[in-house]
């Protein structure tokens, strides 16, 4: 990405940042980017590839010492949404990073017991976490939730369905959102369940989708699955808040990522703009062609320099918690619209080639929309910022 690229700016970004960054970008670009189109066609990337990651410490990052993590600031989790944006394959960074949405619920809230038995293996890579709140019958309106966990002595016998579940299918350990007061039909009954993969009764189907096709995702049902008590995360009945503070966390990360698949695009037009030529002019000579690369560039840097900023908030705790939950929402919704218009913008300056399969900007394009609804959509995002900001 040398187009945009700029000495890194302290306030942010220190030497240990920029080393890591340095090592990661070797990472990916060795380990990650010359198979990415093999792996979207097999829709799958090998499982090995976790404990390579882990070696380098991805896998630990933020965690504690004790877990086999390492201690590190939101500006470490920038650098590798940044990074891993570079081999232009969301699906691969989905599933690798699945356990930045599934650990956190049982390292906050979790027993001592649990963290042990779960974290360790997951930042080294062995196992796998998931994540699991979405539902067949509704998304973002987590409160609303079908999923029972019924206490029957020392075990729940869960029954329901969740979907769209990123490394549903390999996952060893899924946190799940589930209702342990059926009575309750708001956020009071929710609760936080680990659920182990190899659970008698859970059913695994895998997704076809639009993008992301390296990245495994399951349709999950549960026909009374009896899990030990010992799995509950934190106080029964009081698990909706700690789905909620774990979404603010993936949204800001989201928001990363969108920024730099949107540069990814940027980059490989301007490539393609240096390249070729129409009628005996280079398209990058073209004011056209000029005008839409430039409106491409204000939009990133819009967009990134927001996530910046929230992200130095997040980290020095600058900001009203509710305000800071609505730029958030907001800043994702900026970012993804960037990387949208980005990504429509490298196909049509890439002609025919931006149809193609292969190209980063062709795969980008067909995982937009993914980054616009996963997480919170855009229509959900904006209304949860009005509500925090009291309109």
């Amino acid at each position: 990405m040398e187009f945009l690229d700029a000495p890194p700016l302290p306030i942010y970004f220190t030497p240990d940042h920029e080393q890591f960054r340095k090592s990661l970008r070797e990472f990916v670009s060795r380990e990650i980017t010359p198979y990415a189109a093999e792996w979207d066609e097999a829709e799958t990337f090998p499982r090995a590839l976790y404990e390579r990651a882990a070696e380098l410490g991805v896998q630990g990052l933020g965690y504690p010492e004790a877990y086999g993590g390492t201690p590190a600031d939101v500006f470490y989790q920038i650098v590798v949404a940044e990074e891993f944006a570079r081999s232009g394959c969301g699906g691969v960074q989905a599933s690798l990073n699945s356990h930045s949405i599934g650990l956190p619920p049982i390292l906050h809230a979790g027993s001592e017991a649990l963290k042990q038995r779960i974290i360790p293996p997951v930042l080294a890579g062995r196992k796998i976490s998931a994540l699991a709140v979405t539902e067949p019958s509704g998304g973002s309106d987590v409160a609303a939730l079908k999923t029972t966990a019924i206490r029957d002595g020392d075990h729940y016998v869960v029954n329901g369905e969740k979907t769209f579940i990123t490394s549903g299918m390999r996952a060893d350990f899924i946190t799940t959102a589930v209702r342990t007061d059926p009575a309750n039909k708001g956020a009071g009954g929710i609760s936080v369940l680990v659920i182990d993969g190899d659970t008698p009764g859970l059913t695994r189907t895998p997704l076809k989708k639009m993008g992301w096709w390296s990245s495994d995702t399951a349709h999950l049902r549960f026909d009374d699955c009896r899990v030990p008590v010992a799995n509950l995360v934190g106080v029964e009945n009081k698990g909706f808040k700690t789905f909620m503070n774990n979404f603010n966390t993936e949204r800001l990360f989201m928001s990363a990522l969108a920024c730099s698949f949107a540069e990814v695009c940027l980059e490989e037009a301007v490539d393609w703009a240096r390249q070729r030529s129409t009628f005996g002019v280079p398209l990058a000579e073209r004011q056209v062609v000029r005008h839409k690369l430039m409106d491409m560039t204000l939009r990133i840097d819009a967009a990134r320099t927001l996530v910046y900023d929230l992200a130095y908030r997040v980290e020095h705790k600058l900001a009203d918690p509710a305000k800071l939950v609505a730029r958030i929402c907001l800043a994702k919704v900026q970012a993804t619209q960037a990387m949208q218009f980005c990504a429509d913008q490298a196909v049509q300056l890439l002609g025919g080639m931006g149809f193609m399969r292969g190209t980063r900007t062709e795969r980008i394009y067909r995982e937009v929309k993914v980054m616009m609804i996963g997480g919170g959509s855009e229509e959900i995002m904006k209304d949860l910022a009005a509500r925090q900001l009291g309109l």
